[in-house]
């Protein structure tokens, strides 16, 4: 069992605290933020602390679980290594590809395990896409279309750090965005060019509510990912193949899963839709880290996957401030 401290006891730490309630692999042993309201929330389900110092101290504390905001991954996950602590990071890993540098380096030579927040890796409906794309039943792998939009930052006040161009930009991709550029990675390797356009269509989001996004892929694929902060939530993925194509339909947001609808077709046949019932993706994906942590089976998502992910991150930012193609 590791025992971890979570940072950060806003709206995703609160759902982390949740759905590990239950977990034999991973134990929230201490909350931490400086804030005092959020802490008073959570003081009646665990120890809690003002400063991240104290989970770095304490030898109860085998790993932490980074719920913060993005500008703070980078020093905190060097902090931890120092500290002999393992880190699960929420997306996105760093602002920047240097960082990330810097960051996996010091857990590589620390000998630590480094995960990250993106459970729609472990979603089955997407595991079964990828297992299958593998197989070679649809072809060659050429396109990847992909929707993740939701409207919850709509209630947050106007001075919450999500929606700040300094400390949030591009806030669709920091938001949902990001996860789609995970899997685009995950199915055809860092990528090589990106395009961005971002928008700003309510007042509300001064770092952007709508964006578009074009990235290319070294041995000719591409993806094209978009994200919304204003629309109904909608997940929708969808893998093109030159023999096939399957497309995965989130009924509900990650947060509380439902299941997903994945309608397949291949070259000849009809296409063929069916359910896939929830499944807890977030739990799956920190006992994960948890097992890796405590000298099990590897972590799912190597380094070299989180680089590419923090290089893509800090290209789509560079481009939608730009509107130019941008190398990555």
């Amino acid at each position: 069992m590791i025992r971890a401290a979570i940072v950060g006891l806003g709206w995703w730490g609160r759902t982390i605290v949740r759905e590990l309630a239950a977990s034999q692999a991973i134990r929230v042993t201490l909350g931490v933020d400086p804030e005092t309201g959020p802490r008073e929330t959570m003081a009646s389900l665990l120890p809690v602390a003002a400063r991240y110092e104290d989970a770095l101290r304490d030898p109860e504390i085998d790993a932490v679980i980074l719920c913060s905001p993005h500008r703070f991954h980078a020093e905190q996950i060097l902090a931890a290594a120092r500290a002999g602590k393992h880190v699960f990071c929420e997306k996105p890993l760093c602002r920047t590809g240097a960082e990330a540098e810097r960051a996996l380096e010091a857990m590589a030579k620390a000998n630590l395990t480094l995960g990250l927040g993106h459970e729609r890796r472990f979603e089955p409906a997407i595991l079964h896409l990828r297992r299958r794309f593998a197989a070679g039943e649809f072809g060659q792998a050429v396109l990847m279309e992909g929707n993740f939009s939701q409207e919850k930052f709509l209630d947050l006040p106007l001075d919450n750090w999500r929606l700040s161009p300094e400390l949030a930009p591009v806030g669709p991709l920091s938001a949902t965005g990001i996860h789609l550029v995970d899997l685009a990675i995950a199915l055809f390797g860092p990528p090589s060019e990106v395009w961005a356009r971002l928008a700003s269509h309510s007042q509300r989001f001064a770092n952007g509510d709508t964006l578009a996004v074009s990235l290319a892929f070294a041995g000719g694929a591409s993806a094209q990912i978009s994200a919304i902060l204003t629309t109904p939530f909608v997940g929708r993925l969808a893998v093109y193949g030159d023999a096939g194509w399957v497309e995965v339909r989130d009924r509900t947001h990650p947060e509380t899963p439902t299941g997903w609808d994945v309608t397949t077709a291949r070259r000849g046949g009809p296409s063929a839709t069916t359910f896939w019932p929830p499944h807890a993706a977030v739990r799956d994906n920190l006992e994960a880290f948890a097992r890796a942590a405590a000298g099990g089976s590897a972590y799912p998502i190597t380094p070299d996957e989180m680089l590419a992910n923090a290089r893509t991150f800090e290209a789509i930012v560079r481009s939608a401030a730009s509107g130019r193609i941008e190398r990555i």
